[in-house]
Protein backbone atom coordinates (compact mmCIF):
# COMPACT_ATOMS: atom_id res chain seq x y z
CA UNK A 1 0.00 0.00 0.00
CA UNK A 2 1.32 3.46 -0.89
CA UNK A 3 1.71 5.87 2.00
CA UNK A 4 -0.08 9.17 1.50
CA UNK A 5 1.77 12.09 3.04
CA UNK A 6 -0.37 14.65 4.79
CA UNK A 7 2.18 17.46 4.49
CA UNK A 8 4.75 18.65 2.01
CA UNK A 9 8.08 18.72 3.82
CA UNK A 10 10.93 21.18 3.36
CA UNK A 11 14.44 21.08 4.86
CA UNK A 12 16.87 24.02 4.67
CA UNK A 13 20.57 23.21 4.98
CA UNK A 14 23.79 25.16 5.56
CA UNK A 15 27.06 24.06 7.14
CA UNK A 16 26.53 24.52 10.89
CA UNK A 17 22.78 25.19 11.09
CA UNK A 18 23.21 28.35 13.18
CA UNK A 19 22.99 31.22 10.65
CA UNK A 20 21.57 30.69 7.18
CA UNK A 21 19.42 27.56 7.41
CA UNK A 22 17.69 28.44 10.70
CA UNK A 23 17.02 31.89 9.24
CA UNK A 24 15.44 30.21 6.21
CA UNK A 25 13.41 27.94 8.49
CA UNK A 26 12.12 30.86 10.57
CA UNK A 27 11.36 33.12 7.61
CA UNK A 28 9.70 30.41 5.54
CA UNK A 29 7.67 29.25 8.55
CA UNK A 30 6.26 32.76 8.98
CA UNK A 31 5.56 33.16 5.26
CA UNK A 32 3.72 29.83 5.25
CA UNK A 33 1.82 30.61 8.48
CA UNK A 34 0.82 34.07 7.22
CA UNK A 35 -0.57 32.39 4.09
CA UNK A 36 -2.62 30.01 6.27
CA UNK A 37 -0.82 26.95 4.92
CA UNK A 38 1.13 25.81 7.99
CA UNK A 39 -1.13 22.76 8.29
CA UNK A 40 0.09 21.62 4.85
CA UNK A 41 3.84 22.28 5.00
CA UNK A 42 6.42 20.89 7.46
CA UNK A 43 9.56 23.01 7.79
CA UNK A 44 12.93 22.25 9.43
CA UNK A 45 16.60 23.07 9.07
CA UNK A 46 19.87 21.18 9.54
CA UNK A 47 23.59 21.43 8.90
CA UNK A 48 26.00 19.29 6.93
CA UNK A 49 28.35 19.40 9.93
CA UNK A 50 27.70 18.79 13.62
CA UNK A 51 29.69 21.74 14.96
CA UNK A 52 26.79 23.27 16.92
CA UNK A 53 24.40 20.39 17.68
CA UNK A 54 21.54 21.45 19.99
CA UNK A 55 22.67 25.09 20.05
CA UNK A 56 20.28 27.95 19.21
CA UNK A 57 20.91 30.06 16.12
CA UNK A 58 23.70 32.63 16.24
CA UNK A 59 22.63 35.62 18.35
CA UNK A 60 23.25 37.96 15.40
CA UNK A 61 20.95 35.89 13.18
CA UNK A 62 18.30 35.97 15.87
CA UNK A 63 18.62 39.73 16.38
CA UNK A 64 18.39 40.48 12.66
CA UNK A 65 15.39 38.17 12.32
CA UNK A 66 13.55 39.72 15.28
CA UNK A 67 14.01 43.21 13.81
CA UNK A 68 12.05 42.00 10.78
CA UNK A 69 9.37 40.15 12.71
CA UNK A 70 10.72 36.59 12.51
CA UNK A 71 11.48 34.30 15.43
CA UNK A 72 14.26 31.73 15.48
CA UNK A 73 14.07 31.17 19.24
CA UNK A 74 12.74 27.61 19.16
CA UNK A 75 15.21 26.30 16.57
CA UNK A 76 18.14 24.11 17.63
CA UNK A 77 21.00 23.03 15.40
CA UNK A 78 21.20 19.47 14.18
CA UNK A 79 23.13 17.59 11.54
CA UNK A 80 21.49 16.19 8.41
CA UNK A 81 20.61 12.53 8.94
CA UNK A 82 20.33 9.80 6.33
CA UNK A 83 16.59 9.54 7.05
CA UNK A 84 16.13 13.16 5.96
CA UNK A 85 16.57 12.12 2.34
CA UNK A 86 13.46 9.94 2.57
CA UNK A 87 11.52 12.10 5.02
CA UNK A 88 11.68 15.45 3.20
CA UNK A 89 10.19 16.23 -0.20
CA UNK A 90 12.51 19.19 -0.76
CA UNK A 91 15.97 19.89 0.59
CA UNK A 92 17.39 23.35 -0.08
CA UNK A 93 21.10 24.06 0.29
CA UNK A 94 22.31 27.57 0.99
CA UNK A 95 25.43 27.20 -1.19
CA UNK A 96 27.08 24.97 -3.76
CA UNK A 97 29.45 23.27 -1.29
CA UNK A 98 26.56 22.13 0.89
CA UNK A 99 24.57 21.17 -2.21
CA UNK A 100 27.41 18.90 -3.34
CA UNK A 101 27.64 17.33 0.13
CA UNK A 102 23.91 16.71 0.23
CA UNK A 103 23.86 15.14 -3.21
CA UNK A 104 26.75 12.84 -2.32
CA UNK A 105 25.06 11.78 0.93
CA UNK A 106 21.62 11.34 -0.60
CA UNK A 107 22.26 8.07 -2.31
CA UNK A 108 20.13 6.32 -4.88
CA UNK A 109 17.11 5.84 -2.61
CA UNK A 110 16.60 9.53 -1.93
CA UNK A 111 13.14 10.74 -2.80
CA UNK A 112 13.96 14.37 -1.97
CA UNK A 113 14.41 17.03 -4.60
CA UNK A 114 17.69 18.74 -3.71
CA UNK A 115 18.31 22.30 -4.96
CA UNK A 116 20.03 25.56 -4.16
CA UNK A 117 17.52 27.67 -2.25
CA UNK A 118 18.22 30.81 -4.27
CA UNK A 119 17.06 29.07 -7.44
CA UNK A 120 13.71 30.38 -6.21
CA UNK A 121 14.77 33.99 -5.67
CA UNK A 122 13.90 36.84 -8.01
CA UNK A 123 16.09 39.56 -6.51
CA UNK A 124 19.21 38.99 -8.58
CA UNK A 125 21.66 36.61 -10.06
CA UNK A 126 23.03 35.20 -6.84
CA UNK A 127 22.71 31.47 -6.40
CA UNK A 128 24.30 31.16 -2.98
CA UNK A 129 23.29 32.63 0.36
CA UNK A 130 26.58 34.06 1.67
CA UNK A 131 27.72 32.87 5.08
CA UNK A 132 27.54 35.91 7.41
CA UNK A 133 29.28 34.20 10.35
CA UNK A 134 32.65 35.97 10.08
CA UNK A 135 31.27 39.34 8.98
CA UNK A 136 29.32 42.21 10.44
CA UNK A 137 25.65 43.05 10.82
CA UNK A 138 25.23 43.93 7.14
CA UNK A 139 25.89 40.30 6.21
CA UNK A 140 22.99 39.10 8.34
CA UNK A 141 20.71 41.71 6.77
CA UNK A 142 21.77 40.58 3.28
CA UNK A 143 21.01 36.97 4.21
CA UNK A 144 17.53 38.01 5.31
CA UNK A 145 16.95 39.96 2.07
CA UNK A 146 17.81 36.91 -0.04
CA UNK A 147 15.91 34.44 2.13
CA UNK A 148 12.76 36.56 2.33
CA UNK A 149 12.64 36.85 -1.45
CA UNK A 150 13.28 33.15 -2.06
CA UNK A 151 10.75 32.14 0.63
CA UNK A 152 7.92 34.05 -1.02
CA UNK A 153 8.80 32.60 -4.42
CA UNK A 154 9.12 29.06 -3.04
CA UNK A 155 5.71 29.25 -1.40
CA UNK A 156 4.17 30.38 -4.68
CA UNK A 157 5.61 27.34 -6.44
CA UNK A 158 4.54 24.96 -3.68
CA UNK A 159 0.97 26.30 -3.73
CA UNK A 160 0.47 24.69 -7.12
CA UNK A 161 1.81 21.35 -5.92
CA UNK A 162 -0.13 21.15 -2.67
CA UNK A 163 -3.43 22.22 -4.17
Amino acid sequence: MTEIKEKTSVLFVCMGNICRSPTAEGVFRKVVTDAGLDHLIEIESAGTHAYHTNEPPDRRSQAAAVRRGFSLADIRARRVESSDFERFDYIFAMDRDNLAMLKSEAGENSEAEIHLFLEYATAGREYEVPDPYYGGAAGFERVLDLIEDASVQLLERLRYRIG
